[in-house]
């Protein structure tokens, strides 16, 4: 996951952008289109959408009103339009800030900053990101896709630990040693309950799992997607 997504035409400020927001500890993505930005959010997923209005084809009013009826990602739009009606406009369609063109790379940072705070309860480097997967460790909250999860305590402590380990096959009696405890009274096949349950929360087809597959006789290995 990134944690911005810039939606730029302009070649030449989405790359100064991208200079100074990676400095600064942001993870970034550039399009300059906004049907490309949707197509980019349908595959991927990102923390905040920095969003300019005057877009060739589609333009960022119709970006974000299609991205506010399908997820609920932060959105940031930076525009020369300055009048009053395109910022009312702009926070009608569900932006969470406004900020005019020629934008201080500081300030926009800040709100940044400030945005995925609000929205995370988490500051940005206490994520961890793990695909399409965001895992907000102060808050406990996950988000596949810019949506969250409803996930119980176990199911949270469960994908932590896989997405903690990405790629390693990991023995069930580690596992249930680490989530429930060696002297639990647990069964092991609680274990398997669970990460039947986690399935249903974030594959595509629990039956056909591409994150958590099992090796069998072994445990579980986990794969970022």
């Amino acid at each position: 996951m990134k944690d911005v997504l810039i939606v730029e035409d302009n070649e030449e400020l989405a790359g100064l952008l991208m200079d100074f927001l990676t400095r600064d500890g942001f993870e970034v993505h550039h399009v300059s289109g906004g049907e490309e930005a949707l197509h980019y959010l349908e595959q991927n997923s990102a923390r905040l959408l920095l969003l300019d209005i005057m877009l060739p084809g589609m333009d960022g009013f119709a970006v974000c009103r299609a991205v506010r009826q399908r997820m609920s990602v932060p959105v940031l739009i930076m525009s020369a339009r300055s009048s009053k009606s395109d910022k009312l406009a702009g926070y009608e369609l569900g932006a969470d800030d406004y900020i005019e063109k020629p934008v201080d790379p500081e300030i926009l940072s800040a709100k940044i900053h400030a945005l995925i705070q609000r929205a995370y309860g988490a500051n940005h480097n206490d994520i961890l990101s793990s695909g399409a997967l965001s895992i907000h460790q102060d808050s406990r909250k996950v988000f596949l896709n810019g949506e969250i999860l409803e996930l119980n305590a176990k199911e949270y402590e469960l994908l932590l630990l896989f997405a903690s380990n990405p790629g390693k096959t990991l023995r069930k009696e580690y596992i249930f040693g680490q989530i429930w405890g060696m002297d639990s009274f647990s069964e092991n096949q609680t274990l398997t309950v669970h990460v039947k349950m986690l399935r249903t929360k974030i594959e595509v087809n629990p039956r056909e799992p591409k994150r958590i597959t099992t090796v069998w006789g072994v445990g579980y290995r986990y794969e970022e997607i």
